[in-house]
């Protein structure tokens, strides 16, 4: 395949990834503590064979996809007035428990299930210091202070019902998503060097859909630019092969 259709082909799988990664932001622009995405690009330069009658092998640059970067600056904190939601505010990840192993998100829409666990809406159990944390109809109205503690007043006593664990990492952006709003990672959690946590609102997703349809509209012309350079390098190649096949024997 000639050298031109290469590279324009690897542009063409760099504006497919790049579309891939807006189109999820979008669908996400809503979803409480989402983090936008970008995709990461690298130029790959490679020697080809050289033709005839070049001395040197020429260098040809190519488009190599590098990953994804993740945007993990703050969303709006939005009011919502639920008691179970929490936001975070700066830095941290609500620990969670899942049947695959700890879990962290920044999704605060927290409810009570059947047992009186605190979870996520995906019913994985919300971790406080001490571990799982439960809420019964006793404990009377619940109140979540800006460190995270949890407490109640009942007849005029109050009760600590526990901790939220908040963690941070050395390295936010090696987190690794698994679904669910949910990350992994192997790093060790650390306690942040303060926590803040709003009740009755949640974090809105950091997406700005204005921003992320005028990135698309950039991706779609350069993928259009690219095809129609792919379409003119055929089409010269076609009409070089018709000329030579009308050439006397």
């Amino acid at each position: 395949m000639d050298n031109s259709l290469l590279v324009s082909l690897s542009q063409q799988l760099a504006a497919y990834r790049a579309m891939d990664v807006i189109a999820n932001n979008l669908a996400n622009a809503s979803t409480p503590g989402f983090k936008r995405e970008a995709a990461k690009f690298e130029e790959f330069i490679t020697r080809m064979r050289p033709a005839e009658g070049q001395k040197s092998a020429p260098t040809v640059s190519f488009v190599k996809d590098a990953g994804v970067m993740r945007d993990s600056s703050q969303g709006n904190v939005e009011l919502t007035g639920a008691p179970y939601d929490i936001a975070i505010t700066g830095k941290g990840y609500f620990a969670v428990q899942t049947a695959a192993g700890m879990r962290y998100t920044r999704d605060g829409h927290f409810s009570l299930d059947a047992s009186g666990n605190l979870v996520t809406s995906q019913g994985y159990q919300v971790q406080g210091d001490g571990g799982a944390i439960t809420i019964t109809p006793n404990d009377g109205d619940i109140s979540i202070g800006p460190d995270g503690t949890i407490s109640s007043v009942v007849n005029g006593v109050g009760n600590l019902l526990g901790k939220l664990k908040v963690v941070d990492f050395a390295d936010s952006s090696a987190l690794k998503k698994e679904g669910a709003n949910l990350y992994s990672t192997g790093q060790t959690p650390t306690a942040p060097a303060a926590v803040s946590v709003r009740q009755g609102a949640l974090e809105a997703s950091n997406v700005q859909p204005v921003i992320e349809i005028s990135h698309m509209i950039e991706v779609m012309r350069a993928y259009e630019a690219t095809a129609t350079l792919a379409k003119s390098q055929e089409d010269l190649m076609r009409q070089a092969i018709e000329k030579l096949g009308q050439m006397p024997a």
